[in-house]
């Protein structure tokens, strides 16, 4: 049943309200939600920052009056003008410099996360998945976006009395969510079969608008459909094996069948991490009918293919056992003429060619153009997958890099932030946003307005936090030990600094546990204290993960540490905005190499909030000696990294964070202030999705989509 809520109160004068609410441009245009505030603030908080929900419940009568107020209308004409302009239209810097092409580009990911309405994210890869959308938006990018609508999201997680991490699956209510049914020619709501299932496998597909990108998801959980098959998308990560096998099909195969249906042939595919590969072979079964060889509709699909790898070890990737793929990939084969040894061949690990179909060695071997997310990640992937090509030299390994990064609109706050960017470096600064010497004006802003800026930050994130708690203490639900380790006795006065990311053994959110006195000495110290506020979720099956979140959420229950360590549960992507906006240092602490990028760190980075990390992912690129500081660099290789990794931090602390932030001088913290000014000046410009989708662009897109600059190539 269609559970799309109807708008009719809605005055025909203001009726492009409906259009809006449902098309994500509003989520990072501040103007946009402004002019949803202008017609009921409360109402506005009440429907959770969630316009569709907004609409449904808003009074007729205040939409009405709305609609004969001049104030609203001259706001509402000017945010609706821009909307068709940045959205209705495909022109802009791709088509200025490349024209249109005849077909675009398929994007294709397990996760995005665009907002915190529509969960449909784990955590880092699906919220940069979200944020290139919004880029190939803001840069008119022919995407269209493929995924899957996940009936039950990835995970809610509860801290039990004991510290313990409960894992909640609910079925998510979808009536108020960005996404609308696609229908077919008839009217009716379009079901795709789906390649390979034995009874048939259909799914729904729902489109959910994204600026100019079009974003299509598909559904299982249809009646017609076998039990075990609507359930292929209740969660995020099936943790079944031949559960995941299946979802993967349905998201990579299914996917192009979805698009085909829909009359899109796309001129090249960028697949996101290894999870929707099978796309591939999808593309590669057309050309085939047609008549191609295997060979030569192989060499076809890897001309126009893009591949993304995240992931920085190699036992990070799928493995399917070669028997589980031949149940469900025999006949496929079969009906090809494929060789199906030649096919699983292609997901075989050279060194390692019985461990099963390896998702990321089939990627990179059906693919013309890889990369991985920063510099060290490249190195780090040529040298994992270099055994795919024995025949040459490590460094020549076809494997390039492009740095994440992250959507500046997004992520700078809206409220405080920007509006001084508009002042200081001028209202088209987000047009010019990759442009360093733009950012060398953030020098002009008076210490004093930045510093009072930022501690309006930090008192709204404490203030968020006692928010969260609040309601559980009211009901009952929570202890008060437990109310004080969700942050309740946090103080904006003091140091603060935020750890928050998915919790799992190689990220050490324990590090500073190491040395238990040393850590109290530096949260209670009397005159220059320390908090820190934790956050992160762990994997449903990552015990080691869900033990550490324990461990910590109980050294928040102990007195001793006067309340100043704080672990805040179920992290998401609107906790996320607070953090990274309202802290004063962002720590990230995993074992290098292993941390391919770390995004949060540059959403931090470019709100003035400093960066304390090892030299790993992109802060190896990032740290410039100025804006912020780096650690772990002098570990030679011997003896326990762990040790030597929290000796150099408590160091790096005590001796030169804590000291910088106290170190008041005519009521600011000067030089604080000015390294908050050099991490905005060179983080802003160089780490936004803006150079990284012209970096996706000039490296692969233009060749891959047969383009050349100024035109239409052959």
């Amino acid at each position: 049943m269609d559970r799309t809520p109807r708008f009719p109160d809605i005055p025909q004068r203001i009726g492009g309200l409906e259009k809006l609410a449902y098309n994500l441009w509003w989520s990072w245009n501040p103007d946009a939600r402004a002019l949803f505030w202008a017609l009921d603030l409360a109402v506005w908080r009440e429907s959770g920052h969630n316009p569709i929900r907004m609409l449904a419940i808003l009074p007729g009568e205040r939409l009405r009056e709305a609609s004969e107020e001049a104030a609203f209308l001259r706001r509402y004409d000017a945010v609706m003008a821009r909307f068709e302009a940045e959205t209705a239209g495909r022109e802009g810097w791709f088509t200025r410099r490349y024209g249109s092409p005849r077909a675009p580009l398929a994007y294709f990911s397990a996760e995005y996360g665009l907002h915190v309405s529509l969960p449909m994210y784990a955590g880092g890869l699906g919220i940069l998945a979200g944020d290139y959308l919004k880029e190939c938006s803001d840069m008119a990018i022919p995407v269209v976006a493929v995924g899957l609508l996940y009936s039950r999201g990835y995970v809610t997680q509860r801290i039990r009395e004991d510290g313990s991490p409960e894992d909640l699956r609910e079925t998510l209510d979808r009536t108020y969510d960005p996404v609308r049914r696609v229908l077919d020619g008839e009217g009716r709501p379009l079901r795709v079969q789906v390649p390979l299932f034995d009874p048939p496998l259909h799914v729904a597909v729902w489109k959910v608008e994204v600026g100019r990108v079009p974003f299509y998801l598909m559904d299982t959980d249809l009646e017609t459909n076998q039990p075990w098959d609507r359930a292929i998308a209740h969660h995020l990560y099936a943790i079944q094996p031949e559960q995941r096998l299946r979802q993967e099909i349905v998201l990579g195969m299914g996917g192009m069948r979805v698009l085909e249906a829909l009359g899109l042939s796309p001129g090249a595919v960028h697949i996101n991490e290894g999870h929707p590969a099978l796309a591939l072979l999808q593309r590669v079964r057309p050309l085939m009918e047609q008549g191609m060889g295997f060979t030569e509709a192989l060499e076809e699909v890897r001309r126009t293919t893009v591949f993304t790898t995240h992931t920085p070890v190699s036992a990070g990737t799928d493995v399917f056992p070669f028997a589980m793929m031949e149940k469900y990939f025999a006949h496929c084969c079969e009906d090809l003429g494929l060789d199906h040894t030649k096919f699983l061949g292609l997901g075989a690990h050279p060194q390692r060619p019985e461990a099963g179909f390896n998702t990321t060695a089939f990627a990179l071997r059906m693919s013309r153009f890889a990369n991985g997310v920063s510099r060290r990640h490249g190195e780090v992937a040529r040298e994992i997958w270099a055994p795919l090509w024995p025949e040459l030299a490590r460094e020549e390994v076809p494997i390039a890099s492009v740095t994440n990064g992250v959507h500046l609109p997004t992520w700078i706050d809206p409220h405080r932030l920007q509006p001084l960017f508009d002042r200081v470096l001028g209202p088209d600064w987000r047009d010019r946003q990759d442009d360093p010497g733009l950012w060398d004006k953030v020098e002009e802003i008076p210490d004093e307005e930045l510093w009072r800026l930022h501690q309006e930050l930090k008192v709204r994130l404490i203030d968020h936090l006692h928010k969260r708690a609040r309601p559980r203490w009211e009901r009952r639900q929570v202890s008060a030990q437990n109310v004080i380790a969700g942050g309740a006795l946090l103080d904006a006065k003091v140091l603060t600094l935020g750890f928050a990311r998915r919790f799992t053994a190689y990220k050490r959110p324990d590090l500073l546990l190491r040395d238990r006195n040393r850590l109290k000495r530096l949260v209670t110290d009397p005159l220059r204290p320390v908090q820190i506020i934790f956050a992160g979720k762990a994997h449903p099956a990552d015990t080691e993960g869900k033990r550490l979140v324990q461990e910590i959420f109980r050294l928040c229950q102990d007195p001793e540490f006067a309340g100043r360590l704080a672990f805040v549960e179920d992290y998401d992507q609107a906790l996320a905005s607070y953090l990274v906006r309202g802290v004063d240092v962002w720590l990230n602490n995993p074992v290098p190499p292993l941390e391919a990028s770390g995004t949060s760190g540059m959403k931090a980075g470019m709100n003035g909030t400093l960066n304390c990390s090892i030299l790993d992912g992109w802060w190896i690129e990032g740290f410039n000696g100025k804006n912020g500081w780096a650690f772990g660099e002098e570990f030679s290789g011997e003896g326990d990294r762990f040790s030597a990794d929290a000796e150099a931090l408590f160091r790096l602390l005590e001796e030169q964070v804590v000291p910088l932030y106290y170190a008041y001088n005519g009521g600011i913290p000067k030089g604080w202030v000015r390294r908050m000014k050099e991490s905005i000046r060179t983080v802003a410009p160089l780490y936004g999705t803006r150079r990284m989708v012209r970096k996706y662009v000039e490296q692969f897109y233009v060749a891959a989509l047969g383009l050349h600059a100024n035109g239409v190539g052959s």
